[in-house]
């Protein structure tokens, strides 16, 4: 499963969660760095990715458009990227429960 981080978290995720989220990236990687959302729909779009991000703008474009792509909406503010690395190893099993079901596409995590 391939989580595709958002320009508001660190771009050091990708690798950190390398042996669980393989193909993993960040936005700045791909040249989407201050992209619209859309653009950065787009690209999870047509490359498989789920979005991952605080940014409020995916979990409306979820409601509106649904999946694909999926959105992991994380809601934990102002945190270290040590701590939302712990989040995502702890929730592993969630996420791929998420990634796997057909009729989900927001997955809002604390």
């Amino acid at each position: 499963m391939k989580l595709l981080f958002d320009e508001n978290l660190s771009p050091a995720l990708p690798a950190r969660l390398a042996t669980l989220f393989q193909d993993s990236d960040h936005v700045r990687n791909l040249g989407l760095a201050r992209a619209p959302d859309t653009l950065v729909w787009q690209h999870a779009l047509e490359h498989g990715f789920i979005i991952v991000s605080k940014d409020e703008d995916f979990h409306h474009l979820s409601f509106l458009r649904g999946a694909p792509p999926k959105v992991i909406g994380l809601s934990l503010g102002n945190c270290s990227t040590a701590r939302l690395e712990k989040l995502l190893r702890e929730r592993a099993g969630e996420i791929a429960a998420f990634a796997a079901d057909s009729t989900a596409a927001f997955l809002p995590l604390p």
